[in-house]
Order: C-alpha cells, then structure tokens, then sequence
C-alpha cells in the first residue's frame, strides 16, 4: 500500500534529505528534486591546501537520538567526531579583551565579564513575573526584563549573533528560542525552568543545547548529507529548477527544468524543504498570501572568511571554542570560531585555522564596502584581538546572500498560515529551517515529526 504512494520532495538540505530518508525506509516511493549539483543545501566542505573548511554549518549539536541513529544507518558510525574537550571555554569580548564565559556559579562570581551590579541583578530573575505575549515580544524586551541590561548586552546579543546572526532587537523570544521562553511560560522563570526542565529532557532522552556533546565528521559536515545521498541514490535527481507546483486531479504536478527542458512530476504528496525565498515563486500561482508570507521572511547576508596562520605566530592561547563579540564592541565582524581547536583534520598540527562571520541582521550594510577592503578590516580586528602580527598564509570567503531566516518578532503570523494553508491543499507539506527551528539537530529532529504526519495523514503510523 505504501509502495503506490508516491511523493515528491523539492531541496536536499538536511531536512529534505533526512525526511526522505524515512519515507524511503517507510516503503514509500520518493523523488527528491535538486537545484544544485550536489546534496547538502548550506552544508559545503572544501579540502584545499591542507585546510578543511566548512563554508556553512561547522558542527552541529547531537541534541535527539535521531542524529546518532540516522549517523549509523547512514554508514558514518566511525566518521562521526566530538568537540575537543579543550574547546569547551567559549569567550565574549568586551572592552577589546577576551573574557571566559562563566559556565557554574563559582566561575560566575568571579568572572569580569559582568559587574557586580550585575550580578546582583540576575538574584532577582527568579521573582520577575511571567509577560502577556512571547510572540510579540523581542529577544531583548525578554531578557531586558527577566536578567537586565547587561546580561542582555554581553551574553544574549552576542549569542543571538553566534546562533542566527540575528538582532535581538528583532527576533522573536518565543518564535526564536521556544525552549528559552518555555522557561518561563511553565516554570516561571528561567532559573527555576532550567532545574525542573533538565527533568523532563531526561525523561524525553534528549539533551539540552548547552550539554548536549558537539559534532562534525572527520573529512567536514557535508560528509552527513553526501552519506543520506548516498543511501537514497538515483531517488536524488540534481540540477532540477522547479518552476510551480499545480492542482492535477486529486494529485499534485511539480513542474521543473532540467537539461534546458520543462518536465513533470505527478505525485500524491510535494514536501517542500526549499528556502522561504524560493518557496515564494514555486507556490505564487497556487496561493499568493502564502507567497507574500514567504517573501516576508528576512534572510540577512552573511559573509564565511576561512583564515589560517602558523601556530608559532599566534600570541592568544587556543584554549576554547573561540569568542562572539557583542554589537557593543562596534567591530565589524560577529565572532570567530577556533576551526582546528574544536575538530582534528581541520590543518596540520604547525598550523591553526579560524572561521569568521561577517554582516548579518545587525550589520548587513557592512556589505556596501569594496568586500577586499572589507575582509582587510575583519583581518585587521582579528589579529588585534588574537594577537597576531603577520598576515595569514591561507584565506577563502564565501558569501551566502540569504543566510539564516529570522524569526522576528510577529513570526506567528507566518505559521499560523502555513498551518491553513497545508489544511485546505492537503498532500502539501511545507517544512525546512523556517520551520522548527534553524540548527543541525532541529532540521534532523523535524523530519521525523514531517514524516509521522504525511503517515499520518494516511492512517499509517
């Protein structure tokens, strides 16, 4: 019965390759349509010159069971890797030093990354009440209010920088971070939420993302969808333009180019994991509220510098994770990760690598600069900070024009009209990272839940 059912998904990022993953396993008949010429979406790894680079996603967070599991049924049980242990200081910069983040309340007192006022500030969250409307209230106005000014300049900013390159400004507190603002709805509070929550994540068999173990793969993070790719074979077809997708008498017509031709693919189901942008033209002639909901989306540019240097000329110990820089500092770049600290395989043991991120929703407008003129002032800051003199003896760039979509503040709208729209177009599923959430685990995690609701939707759980 599942074998006449046949559906077709349009993307082969992580969440449409991991979705069909489980439909093919489910005995459903798949088709996966690509733009491109390989599978991965943003996860792109290069090997050049001794260097590893991860142009988009450098690790993910083993945040569900189903990150282990889809690794061993994939084959990449011996390629999968964990985050050094000596990468586990993250740093934030403030008044141009580098300060540990404190990560237990001994640490906590002592650390100059807050001021005592602050820290007396933060005694008070647990007796703050609980607000009206997470969907209409700013990462900032949340944390303004439940930790203080500072917390939210020198801890959230920079890390709402790190995870969306967002503006806390703008970013919805519950559509962006539904876990954090749980908190707070169920508990509470955030202190309170975090004793009692770990609780129930245990029950669950999940991990939190702040102990949940860090990963990535030996030869790079695209190793994982090469591998699902691999598994699904000629079920992938690439360098397929969609055009629309219509109404076909009880079925659905996805309508694309290939090889300079238009073709057709007539299923009883479409997942859409595309970007909300591309999204936006394939489903126009279908529905153009849904179009208009997708165009609304903000993706910000985001600009990947990969930089290597000899280790020897590095005065800044590499003893962590790297550092995020809050918007106070008015640098020009958000953070910088410590690439060959983290993961082995990244260069060879005299050299040391860097990941760079420059732009997104605080600063898109870096981008009007002359970009050599650009990358020459993030270097500049960044041998400043890391203390280095000499200039690097590998560099590459990748700029993603669309990055990461945000969930700002009135995203709700957005979901509660995909909801309709799948209820009156049923064998329609929209899905992806504008959906659920934008992470590794999220995307993984998400198409399980994609895939029980198509089973669903044929009463075959």
């Amino acid at each position: 019965m599942n074998n006449k059912k046949k559906i077709t998904i349009l993307g082969a990022g992580i969440s449409g390759l991991a979705t069909a993953y489980w439909l093919e396993k489910s005995g459903y008949d798949i088709k996966v349509l690509e733009t491109s010429g390989e599978p991965g979406g943003s996860m792109r790894t290069s090997s050049e010159d001794g260097f590893l680079i991860d142009y988009g996603p450098n690790s993910g967070l083993e945040t569900t069971p189903l990150i282990r599991q889809l690794v061993d049924e994939v084959g990449l049980s011996n390629e999968m890797i964990y985050a050094s242990e000596s990468s586990d200081k993250r740093y934030i910069l403030r008044d141009g030093k580098l300060q540990p983040l404190p990560t237990s309340p001994p640490a906590f007192l002592k650390t100059k990354l807050f001021s005592t006022k602050a820290k007396l500030r933060l005694l008070a969250e647990p007796f703050i009440g609980k607000s009206d409307d997470g969907y209409y209230q700013s990462m900032s106005q949340f944390v303004k209010r439940r930790l203080g000014q500072e917390f939210l300049d020198y801890a959230i900013d920079p890390f709402v920088s790190g995870v969306f390159a967002g503006d806390p400004n703008k970013l919805s507190v519950k559509s962006a971070f539904p876990k954090l603002y749980r908190l707070e709805e169920i508990y509470g509070g955030l202190i309170k939420g975090m004793i009692k929550g770990a609780r129930e994540r245990k029950q669950r068999a999940e991990q939190s993302k702040q102990s949940a173990k860090m990963f990535s793969f030996v030869n790079g993070m695209q190793t994982f969808p090469q591998a699902i790719a691999n598994k699904l074979n000629d079920r992938i077809e690439y360098e397929c333009r969609v055009q629309s997708v219509e109404h076909n008498a009880g079925s659905w017509k996805v309508i694309y180019e290939r090889d300079g031709k238009l073709r057709e693919e007539i299923s009883d189901y479409v997942l859409s994991t595309v970007p909300a942008y591309i999204a936006a033209k394939i489903f126009k002639g279908l529905d153009q509220n849904l179009s208009k909901h997708f165009e609304e989306i903000y993706y910000p540019p985001v600009m990947v510098l990969y930089i290597g240097f000899k280790k020897s000329s590095i005065g800044q110990l590499l003893d962590g994770f790297g550092y995020l820089i809050p918007s106070k500092e008015k640098k020009s770049y958000l953070g910088a990760i410590w690439s060959s600290t983290i993961f082995p395989n990244r260069c060879n043991d005299e050299n040391a690598s860097f990941t760079l991120f420059v732009g997104g929703a605080r600063s898109p407008h870096l981008f009007d600069l002359d970009k050599q003129k650009l990358i020459a002032l993030v270097l500049r800051e960044f041998k400043e900070t890391m203390k280095i003199t000499i200039d690097p003896l590998f560099i590459r760039e990748k700029l993603w024009q669309k990055a990461i979509p945000q969930y700002n503040v009135g995203y709700i709208e957005h979901e509660k009209y995909f909801d309709k729209f799948e209820k009156e177009n049923p064998g329609i599923f929209l899905s992806g990272n504008y959906r659920g959430g934008i992470s590794v685990g999220d995307c993984v995690k998400n198409s399980e839940v994609v895939c029980i609701r198509i089973k669903e939707s044929l009463n075959i759980v």
